[in-house]
């Protein structure tokens, strides 16, 4: 869609403003309801910052999408899943949190209706005897307005995401590995000085791709060395490889500055619509290991809910990797020495994640030779 943002007219802006008093962060009437203006523009950066999304005040196809699926409460629609076009919005959300807090296992509350929460919306209709439709309608509503949250010592869907990760074993070897090279064919993504976003994340992700290989994982990239996927393609290629993490790799860059430089690390966490705790584990890891083994400045781990951390069944990180728009970033990130050390702090990261309590070790630590990617600690 058109990107819609401060100084625009027309019905385009009128709907975002309609939807924006609907929740409570435009007042209700305006001398002109058709003009984007300053008003509108805080209240979109107010929404975009509530939501983990890139709060720029643009309205665009993702603000848009989570616009609508705001203005949703559990009980204005009938709920039921369908494959092609799945329902989405604050409902659902609300109806995997209330079908995890009884005991039922409605995968990542992502506020997504599918194959996880249609399963677990027919097992609590067999349990409390109502009709097996797969559908919250009238009947399933009664049985859940009867019933009380009965898992407790934690959130439910955090506890049921661990323990899916401890059932999988402390070993890479099988594991499905999904490595993202962001940007890719005509969409370079930041540049400086002939070097390119898209170039320096495939390169990563193919150093990463060997050494994951080597320990016996089953490494996957998106795309090509001059390829590009879009992001929910990207999602659906993680999906389809049934893979156990995906781990994206980007640059950063600034226009108006070049003094921003560092590292960050993302996870799936989009307050009211769920957050991934070992996509978010995951993030902390990477990013401890990354700036423990270099000197870029540690620029935190963030939730956002963007479509390639959503959309994406297993647990992902978007991993931003010094700004190519700060010279000595940039420097480093030329440096092939540089990425191999990037590579091997993501490896030791992965592993990490699926080490015991009990076994792993303090960041920095672990290290591993490139012959063989075993890793041992640092004596």
């Amino acid at each position: 869609m058109q990107l819609i943002r401060r100084g625009d007219r027309g019905p385009v802006v009128a709907d975002i403003r309609n939807k924006l008093e609907v929740l409570g962060l435009l007042p209700v009437g305006s001398e002109d309801p058709h003009a984007f203006d300053d008003k509108c523009d805080l209240a979109v950066r107010h929404f975009q910052q509530d939501r983990a999304l890139t709060v720029d005040g643009i309205v665009g196809e993702q603000t848009y999408r989570a616009l609508e699926e705001a203005r949703w409460r559990l009980g204005d629609r009938t709920l039921y899943h369908y494959i092609n076009h799945p329902f989405i919005g604050d409902d659902v959300a609300a109806l995997q949190s209330r079908l995890h807090e009884l005991g039922f296992d409605a995968g990542r509350i992502d506020g997504i209706f599918g194959f996880a929460t249609d399963a677990a919306l027919r097992d609590f209709q067999r349990n409390f005897r109502v009709p097996v439709d797969g559908a919250y309608g009238p009947a399933t509503r009664r049985a859940f307005e009867q019933l009380r949250r009965t898992v407790v010592g934690g959130k439910p869907a955090h506890l049921r995401e661990h323990e899916a990760l401890h059932r999988t074993g402390n070993r890479l070897s099988g594991k499905a590995i999904i490595i993202d090279p962001g940007h890719g064919g005509d969409d370079i993504g930041w540049s400086r000085d002939g070097l390119t976003e898209a170039g320096v994340a495939y390169d990563i992700a193919a150093r990463l791709d060997g050494l994951l290989a080597a320990s016996g994982a089953m490494p996957c990239l998106t795309r090509g060395p001059d390829g590009w996927v879009s992001d929910r393609d990207r999602a659906a290629f993680a999906n389809a490889a049934d893979g156990d993490l995906l781990i994206s790799l980007h640059c950063d860059g600034t226009p108006d500055s070049d003094l921003a430089n560092g590292v960050a690390t993302y996870f799936f966490g989009a307050g009211s619509s769920g957050t991934s705790a070992v996509g978010e584990r995951l993030a902390d890891l990477v990013q401890r290991e990354v700036v423990a083994r270099t000197d870029l400045l540690d620029c935190r781990t963030h939730g956002k809910s963007w479509d390639l951390l959503r959309l994406t069944r297993m647990p992902a990180v978007r991993v931003e990797i010094g700004y190519l728009t700060n010279a000595r970033n940039a420097g480093w990130l030329a440096d092939a020495g540089f990425l191999h050390t990037l590579a091997d702090a993501i490896f030791v990261a992965v592993q990490r994640l699926y080490l015991p309590q009990d076994h792993d070790l303090l960041t920095g630590e672990l290290t591993l030779t490139h012959s063989s990617p075993n890793l041992q600690a640092v004596v």
